[in-house]
């Protein structure tokens, strides 16, 4: 596809409005008529607030209400009446006046005007994500101020931002993962078009945006749906809100249509599925994860759309490819077996999550990146006979997401330090170009790009009462998350607001002799990947990796990429090594002093690593 853009006025007018009719909630039908529709099982009856005024709603059966009004113009505030008088937000409305406790407002997706309609996106082989939390992200905490960011992170060589869970949530604050209006952008992080404006930026500047969506579960604080159709949940929920019962038609649409309904209004190039393993199997015949997969694709044939899943059991049916190396379902995977075993290899920390990772390191390390997924089918240290994971070499490595650290890794740490704070600088270089120059796709977490010491929290701002931040809990968290000598009296309160502020990025940290350094080696990589490797990718299949050596911090992987033989070799030891010879055109070596003994020997001093491509 020709990815070059046409300018505004090129454009087709019709190509300009971007709406997805849903199925739930307020939907124009035409100038000034709206169609109200709700699934309210559990009540009676049911009535609409239209300003001052309460109209009753119309059953149609089967739990629905319906009420068609007219002339009613966008901001108009709504609200859903239920028989006790109590007043709830439109579970699928697209904005809210304040906050999810009050009424929605109507909206017209057709009134933003895309000033790149014309963008088809970008093959995922060109992707190296940076994943950023718009709260934190820039000291206004909001899509337009982080817009103003976009075209460094666009210079540097990030082809997609990757954005933190937006999906309106209980409070002002808090990581998003607790949303419970789906389709309804957070307030505090602007309207609706501030965040349309936000992703048109980026497809200016060649940049995909990819959402992280939660529909494993829904949280607590602001979820009338609980109320209003209980029998959208399953019996049993989770620590952090209850489960959607998937296997019901109106929830599997409420939750299908959302993800049609960002990629479509939104013009998201892609979702990432939070938890996909914690999605309740049903008894349908077609598994949730499959359908809402095929209905991406079916959807939207002439575009670039990515999906990506974070899944825990290393399994393969959802990334498998066709025929012709096409992806009929998930593009991608997050592999944090890659991120565990570096992080218990180069910090030291053993326990908890890193547990299962903390022997055999640098074989697993090959492994990873030769085949994929560290656990393959394999028993795990305290997890009894049962095998995890399944053999994963077959696929191509681009569906593998790598990377050394993202939001949760540092946050739940409980002291909110960030990996360049744990290692020292050479090796954190050496680590950096490792993932960028792999042919796994890499995902950056916000100030990795200059390599930020600033910490990051979980932060929330949950009412009283409402138990979600149990100390215990959080000191549990840490310690699984390699701070084992956390103590309960270092617990950082999320709900406090200087949790949040000490969690916003530290922009002046990038422009010190350290953060300009960073950027500058930073952005040398990545060129070198967008130059030598990511044509290599295009349509890369299965069965690439080959492991030469893997031992005692000496590392040889080979990937056989069509015509080209891409090579990596490194000396993560202590003494000097020998490691298979490379053949070809050097890509990139750490340290320049060392390429003469590398390629006339083979001979790698203690620190030092080599790219090459023949």
């Amino acid at each position: 596809m020709d990815q070059s853009q046409p300018a505004a006025d090129e454009v087709p007018f019709e190509q300009e409005y971007r709406v997805f009719q849903k199925s739930w909630g307020a939907e124009y039908t035409a100038a000034g008529e709206v169609r109200f529709r709700l699934w309210a099982p559990a009540v009676e009856m049911l009535s609409l607030r239209l300003g001052e005024e309460i109209v009753p709603m119309s059953p149609t059966g089967d739990g629905w209400f319906e009420l068609l009004a007219t002339n009613l113009a966008p901001g108009t505030p709504y609200a859903f009446v239920m028989p006790d008088g109590t007043e709830v937000p439109d579970p699928a409305g697209r904005a809210l006046e304040s906050n999810v406790h009050g009424p929605s407002i109507l909206v017209d997706p057709t009134a933003y005007r895309w000033r790149h309609a014309a963008w088809s996106g970008r093959p995922w082989s060109e992707a190296v994500i940076y994943e950023l939390h718009v709260g934190t992200f820039t000291e206004e905490g909001t899509f337009a101020a982080a817009a103003k960011k976009l075209p460094g992170l666009a210079d540097l060589g990030i082809t997609m931002i990757e954005l933190m869970p937006v999906a309106a949530f209980g409070g002002e604050r808090g990581w998003g993962y607790d949303g419970v209006l789906l389709y309804t952008p957070h307030p505090a992080y602007g309207s609706p078009d501030d965040m349309k404006s936000f992703i048109d930026t980026a497809h200016g500047l060649g940049l995909m945006v990819m959402l992280d969506v939660v529909y494993n579960h829904l949280g607590l604080d602001g979820n009338y749906l609980s109320a209003l159709a209980p029998a959208f949940f399953l019996d049993e929920g989770t620590p952090w809100g209850p489960r959607p019962d998937v296997s019901k038609s109106p929830t599997r649409d409420f939750i299908v249509e959302n993800a049609l309904y960002w990629l479509e209004e939104f013009a998201l190039d892609g979702l990432r599925l939070d938890a996909a393993d914690r999605i309740e199997k049903d008894k349908s015949e077609v598994q949730f994860l499959e359908d809402l997969a095929r209905r991406v694709r079916q959807t939207f044939p002439e575009r670039y759309v990515h999906l990506v899943v974070e899944d825990s059991r290393n399994i393969t049916r959802l990334h498998e490819r066709a025929e012709d190396n096409s992806t009929p379902l998930y593009d991608g995977v997050w592999n944090d077996g890659y991120h565990h075993l570096i992080h218990a290899w180069a910090t030291g920390e053993h326990g908890g999550h890193y547990q299962a990772f903390a022997r055999d390191f640098w074989p697993r390390i090959g492994k990873t990146l030769a085949s994929g997924f560290v656990l393959q089918g394999e028993r795990v240290d305290g997890k009894g006979e049962e095998l995890f994971g399944e053999p994963s070499g077959h696929l191509p490595p681009v569906t593998f997401v790598n990377f050394l650290q993202n939001h949760d890794q540092a946050g739940n740490r409980g002291r909110g330090e960030r990996l360049w704070s744990l290692i020292d600088a050479d090796l954190g270089e050496r680590l950096m170009a490792m993932l960028l120059l792999a042919p796994q796709i890499p995902l950056l977490f916000m100030g990795d790009e200059f390599r930020s010491r600033g910490r990051f929290f979980f932060f929330s701002d949950y009412p009283e009462g409402l138990h979600q931040n149990d100390p215990d809990e959080r000191l549990q968290q840490a310690h699984n998350f390699g701070t084992e000598d956390l103590a309960m009296h270092e617990i950082r309160d999320p709900n406090v607001p200087e949790t949040f502020a000490i969690s916003k990025l530290d922009w002046e940290e990038a422009e010190t002799g350290t953060g300009r350094a960073a950027r500058i080696a930073f952005r040398n990589l990545l060129e070198k990947r967008r130059r030598h490797l990511m044509p290599l990718l295009k349509n890369v299949g299965g069965g690439v990796g080959h492991l030469l050596l893997a031992e005692d911090g000496r590392l040889a992987v080979d990937w056989q990429l069509g015509e080209s033989r891409w090579q990596l070799r490194g000396n993560f030891g202590e003494a000097r090594a020998t490691l298979p010879p490379v053949h070809g055109t050097t890509v990139h070596i750490h340290a320049d002093d060392t390429e003469a003994d590398i390629r006339d020997l083979s001979e790698f001093r203690p620190g030092s690593l080599i790219v090459v491509c023949g």
